[in-house]
């Protein structure tokens, strides 16, 4: 078994080389004939089709829900902070959603997802698109960013079998790039990814899985300051822009969006040069931070 291993070690690595060389450029054709094909015509139309939008009281879920009421679908509006969502009802309404509901609920515990779902079907009839915004600041963020949406999907799986639907799941660039500073966030958006992906290989088509990875974006979490010092620099894209990006792609049926596009620049350098990134991120994040607060005197303070 072990000269096994160590002649899989020896030739796999080349053979597998010479097979991507042959696999890649068809397979790309494809890929890019596939992407001006849902550009130009696999556009769903949403009219008539009920959406559950969860973390709808702010942020991308908030923008999210106005994208998709624009298009005319109906709402199941979901968020722990219940309070808030009044406002978000009455203005999808008046941009062309026909109906609209609100539903607090804490997407961290099963049976509030499991309530949610229930109540968009038994008040609609059906369930279209389940979109898993799920970040909070109240409760652990392992419990929010990746049980939370595997609760929703659970419960939802069923009526999205009957209905061809699609699930679209806000990820973080961070669940593939190792931001320091989040590590606990970056680890439950990278859970999130992989269940996703393994979901989708599980399902196959009779339900779409759009993942979607943001980077910086204007939301609540991103101005609340829990960003790493030393991306102050970088510029952030509106969380409108990006809502709209997300309710494009999901109606397309990709399987990725990574917003804004650029950002997809970084996973091969994390892939091809992890090394390097590694080095990067810990001196502008940990190392040059470090300096900056030693060379700062009373003084020199505002």
């Amino acid at each position: 078994m072990d000269l096994i291993h160590g002649l899989m070690n020896i030739f796999l690595p080349p053979l597998t080389f010479i097979a991507l060389l042959l696999v890649l450029p068809p397979y790309l054709l494809l890929k890019f004939l596939a992407y001006i094909r849902r550009q130009l015509l696999s556009t769903e139309n949403m009219a008539g089709k009920v959406v559950v939008v969860t973390g709808a009281a702010s942020g991308i879920g908030e923008q999210i829900a106005y994208e998709y009421a624009k298009r005319g679908a109906s709402l199941a509006l979901v968020d722990v902070r219940g309070d808030r969502l009044g406002p978000v009802v009455e203005r999808s309404r008046r941009l062309g959603s026909p109906d609209v509901i609100s539903l607090q609920a804490d997407v961290s515990v099963v049976d509030d997802c499991n309530r949610f779902v229930n109540a968009t079907v038994n008040h609609f009839g059906r369930l279209d698109h389940l979109n898993m915004d799920c970040i909070s600041d109240f409760t652990p963020i392992m419990d929010v960013n990746f049980w939370g949406t595997v609760y929703g999907t659970h419960f939802a799986v069923p009526h999205l079998r009957k209905s061809k639907g699609q699930i679209i799941v806000v990820a973080s660039t961070c669940g593939w790039y190792p931001l320091p500073r989040l590590t606990i966030y970056n680890a439950s958006k990278a859970a999130l990814i992989s269940f996703c992906e393994t979901l989708r290989t599980e399902i196959g088509s009779d339900i779409g899985i759009t993942i979607v990875t943001p980077g910086l974006i204007k939301s609540e979490m991103r101005l609340s300051g829990s960003l790493p010092k030393g991306m102050a620099f970088i510029s952030m894209e509106s969380k409108e822009e990006c809502a709209k990006a997300i309710v494009r792609s999901a109606c397309r049926g990709d399987n990725y969006l990574v917003e804004p596009s650029w950002v997809r620049v970084l996973f091969l350098w994390k892939v091809l040069c992890p090394e390097l990134v590694e080095y990067c991120n810990r001196w502008v994040f940990v190392i040059r931070p470090r300096k900056v607060r030693r060379n700062i005197t009373p003084g020199k303070q505002t």
